[in-house]
C-alpha cells in the first residue's frame, strides 16, 4: 500500500522543492532551490506563505520591494550558479503577477532558470469577482497569469492538489535541460494552495536532478569535420552555452590544436583570458574591431552555444556572404538558424568529439596570428580611450570601465544590462588569465532596465557561497537607476554586498546618441529635451547619493569635475564599505553622454528616409547575410 501524508497544496509544492538537489559543474552536490523571494499578498500569504514558514530554514525566504526586482533577483542568481541553482519568486494576484512578467521575459530570452508562483483566483468562483480580478467577458477561465503563457518555458496552472504529481517533474525537467531551460510558471489559486490531499511520501524523497549531456549524432558531427577541414579562415564564436556547459577549457584546447581564432559573445564573455593570442576579442556591433574584422574575412564560422543574436552579428553583416556556418548547440531551434550546417548536443562533449575528429587539422599559421595582431590593435585603441580625457572635462564610460576593471580581481564578478553600459563592458573589458571561471553577466538578451539594480543582489547571494572572497560590481546608468531602485533597499536589508557605479549622464544617453546620429532631432531622452509645457529647461535633477543613503546603502559621490584617479579612489572605498558593512554601497560619478567606445560594425534599426542615417541604412542592408549555403 502506498505510503502517504496529507498536506495542503502549498505544504506540497515547498516540500518537494526542498527535496530537489542538482549538481555543480564540479559534481558538487547543492539544492536545486536555494531560496523564495517572496511578496506576500492576500492571494498566497496563508497558503504558499504558511507553507514557506513552516521550513524557512530549509528554504529561506526573502522579503522583495517589488515584484519585478524580486524575479530579476532571482533571474540573475540562476544565471551566477551557471544555471544549476533556481531561485523561485512569489507574488498575489493581479498587478504583482503581472509586475513579474518582465522578468519572465527577462529569463528566457537569456534562457535562465526561474520559478514563478503567482497566486491566482479561485477555483470555485464562489466569491468572483475579487479584489485584483480582470475578468474576460468571453471566458471566465482567463486570469491575468495567462499573459505568462508567452514568456513562459513551462505554464501550469494547478487546480486541484494532485496535479501536482504530474506537474512537478516537468518543472524539475525545464528547469535543468539545456536545451529548453527558461522560467516555469505555476499558477496557484488561492483556494486550492490551502486545499488538502494524501501525497505519496516519495514525492518528497530527495532526487537528484542532472543537466543531460547530450552527444552529437555522428552524421551531423562528421558533415561539421568535413567543413572544417575544407575551410582555410574558421573562426570560433563562443556563446553562453560554452559557458553553461562549462566548456571553456574544452573550446581553448580545441582551438589551440587546431590554430582556430576565438570570438566572444555577450553571454559567453570572460570565459576566454584576454592574453591569450587565440582570443580575437568580442564580437557584432557593440564588440570589437578586432573580432569583426576576423568575421569579415573568416570562410566558416563555427557557433559554439549561441543563438546568433544581432548584437553579435551585428544583424547578420559582420559574416562575409559566402562564409559558411556551422553551429553547436543543445538546442536544435538555435543550430539551425540561417540554415547552416547543425550539431545538435552539449557544448563540451560536442566539442571534444569534433576535436577528435578533425586530428592532426590544422588552419594555417599565418591565420592564427591574424587574431593577436587584430587583437593588440584593439587593445591599443581601448588603452587610449581609457587615458583619455571628455571634452568637458567629465569622467567618459571608457575610463570608468577601466578603473573597475583593474580593481577586480579573479573571483570578483561583473554586471551590466542596458543602455550604454553593455558596449562598454563588452568592448572594453578584459579578463585575467586567473579568473576562476565566467566573471561577467552581460544581460543584452532582453537588455532590461533596472535589472543592473536587482540582478547584482541575486548574483551577490550566488557568488557568495562560490566566490567568498569576490565581490559583485554593477554599472548603469541614471535611467536604468530610476526604473528599478526599489531591490537596493532589499539587498540592504538582507545584508548582501555589492557595488553599483551609478554613471549620471543625463538621460537616456544611448538612445539619444542613436536618434541623433541617424539624423533626429534629440527628442525624449535626455532631461534637456525632454521637458513638457511650463516646465523648466532641464527640468528636475535627482539627488542619487541622497536617495541611495536613503535606500539604506553606503554611498561615495564623486564630486562632478573630478578626474579618474579620485572615481579610482571612490571605488576602492565603495569595495570596502560593501564588504566591512554588507550592504550595497553606491558609486555615483558624472559621466559624457556623448563619449563612447564604438566597434565601428552596423545594426539593423528602422530609420525613415527623410533622415540621413538611411542612406547607411540602405548600405548596411546591402551586406546582410540572409542565409548559409
Amino acid at each position: 500500500m502506498t505510503q502517504t501524508v496529507r498536506l495542503t497544496t502549498a505544504q506540497a509544492l515547498v516540500r518537494w522543492m526542498i527535496a530537489q538537489r542538482a549538481e555543480r559543474l564540479d559534481g558538487t552536490e547543492i539544492p536545486m532551490f536555494a531560496g523564495v523571494f517572496a511578496i506576500f499578498g492576500h492571494g498566497n500569504v496563508l497558503g504558499l506563505g504558511t507553507a514557506l514558514s513552516e521550513v524557512r530554514d530549509e528554504l529561506p525566504t526573502f522579503r522583495g520591494q517589488s515584484e519585478e526586482g524580486m524575479a530579476l533577483a532571482a533571474a540573475a542568481y540562476g544565471k551566477a550558479s551557471d544555471r544549476r541553482q533556481v531561485m523561485a519568486a512569489t507574488s498575489s494576484v493581479g498587478p504583482g503577477a503581472l509586475n513579474m512578467v518582465t522578468a519572465a521575459g527577462l529569463a528566457h530570452a537569456n534562457r535562465l532558470p526561474l520559478l514563478l508562483l503567482p497566486g491566482d483566483t479561485f477555483v470555485s468562483r464562489a466569491p468572483d469577482p475579487v479584489l485584483q480580478q480582470v475578468e474576460h467577458y468571453g471566458d471566465l477561465s482567463l486570469s491575468v497569469n495567462d499573459a505568462f503563457r508567452p514568456v513562459a518555458r513551462f505554464f501550469d496552472r494547478i487546480t486541484r492538489p494532485e496535479q501536482l504529481l504530474a506537474s512537478l517533474p516537468q518543472v524539475a525537467r525545464v528547469l535543468t535541460d539545456p536545451a529548453d531551460c527558461g522560467p516555469v510558471v505555476l499558477a496557484l489559486p488561492q483556494d486550492v494552495q490551502a486545499e488538502e490531499f494524501d501525497f505519496p511520501v516519495a514525492l518528497f524523497a530527495h532526487r537528484l536532478n542532472r543537466v543531460p549531456r547530450a552527444r552529437p549524432d555522428s552524421t551531423e558531427l562528421a558533415q561539421a569535420a568535413q567543413l572544417l577541414r575544407a575551410a582555410r579562415r574558421p573562426l570560433v564564436v563562443s556563446g553562453g552555452g560554452v559557458r553553461y556547459s562549462g566548456a571553456g577549457t574544452a573550446l581553448l584546447e580545441f582551438a589551440q590544436r587546431h590554430g582556430i581564432p576565438i570570438a566572444e559573445t555577450s553571454a559567453g564573455r570572460t570565459l576566454i583570458p584576454d592574453p591569450h593570442p587565440l582570443n580575437a576579442g568580442p564580437l557584432g556591433t557593440i564588440g570589437s574591431s578586432s573580432a569583426n574584422a576576423l568575421a569579415g574575412e573568416a570562410d566558416l564560422v563555427l557557433a559554439v552555444g549561441t543563438r546568433l543574436q544581432d548584437f553579435t552579428t551585428s544583424s547578420w553583416s559582420v559574416f562575409q556572404p559566402s562564409a559558411r556556418l556551422v553551429s553547436i548547440n543543445a538546442a536544435r531551434f538555435d543550430a539551425v538558424k540561417h540554415g547552416g550546417q547543425a550539431v545538435t548536443g552539449d557544448a563540451r562533449e560536442t566539442v571534444e568529439e569534433l576535436d577528435e575528429a578533425l586530428a592532426g587539422w590544422s588552419v594555417d599559421a599565418a591565420w592564427t596570428a591574424r587574431a593577436a595582431v587584430e587583437k593588440a590593435v584593439w587593445n591599443s585603441h581601448i588603452d587610449g580611450l581609457r587615458a583619455g580625457a571628455s571634452a568637458d572635462g567629465s569622467l567618459t564610460y571608457a575610463q570608468v570601465v577601466g578603473a573597475v576593471n583593474d580593481a577586480s580581481g579573479p573571483d570578483d564578478y561583473v554586471l551590466g544590462s542596458s543602455g550604454g553600459i553593455p558596449g562598454e563592458l563588452n568592448g572594453g573589458w578584459r579578463t585575467g588569465a586567473a579568473s576562476a571561471g565566467p566573471t561577467m553577466d552581460l544581460e543584452y538578451g532582453f537588455s532590461c532596465m533596472g535589472y543592473e539594480i536587482a540582478g547584482p543582489w541575486g548574483a551577490s547571494m550566488a557568488r557568495g557561497v562560490t566566490h567568498p572572497d569576490g565581490l559583485v560590481t554593477a554599472l548603469l546608468g541614471d535611467g536604468s537607476y530610476l526604473m528599478l531602485n526599489s531591490e537596493l533597499f532589499g539587498a540592504a536589508f538582507s545584508g548582501h554586498p555589492f557595488v553599483a557605479v551609478v554613471c549620471d549622464n543625463g538621460g537616456y544617453a544611448v538612445i539619444h546618441r542613436l536618434q541623433t546620429n541617424q539624423g533626429a532631432q534629440g527628442f525624449n531622452n535626455m532631461f534637456v529635451d525632454s521637458t513638457g509645457p511650463g516646465a523648466k529647461p532641464g527640468g528636475v535633477r535627482v539627488d542619487f547619493a541622497a536617495h541611495a543613503t536613503a535606500l539604506g546603502c553606503a554611498v561615495v559621490d564623486v564630486a562632478a569635475g573630478a578626474g579618474i584617479e579620485e572615481f579610482r579612489q571612490a571605488y576602492d572605498r565603495a569595495r570596502t564599505l560593501a564588504r566591512s558593512e554588507s550592504r550595497p554601497a553606491v558609486v555615483v560619478c558624472r559621466t559624457d553622454p556623448g563619449a563612447w567606445t564604438e566597434s565601428g560594425a552596423w545594426w539593423e534599426v528602422g530609420v525613415p528616409s527623410t533622415l540621413t542615417g538611411r542612406a547607411g541604412y540602405d548600405e548596411g542592408k546591402t551586406a546582410q547575410l540572409r542565409y548559409t549555403v
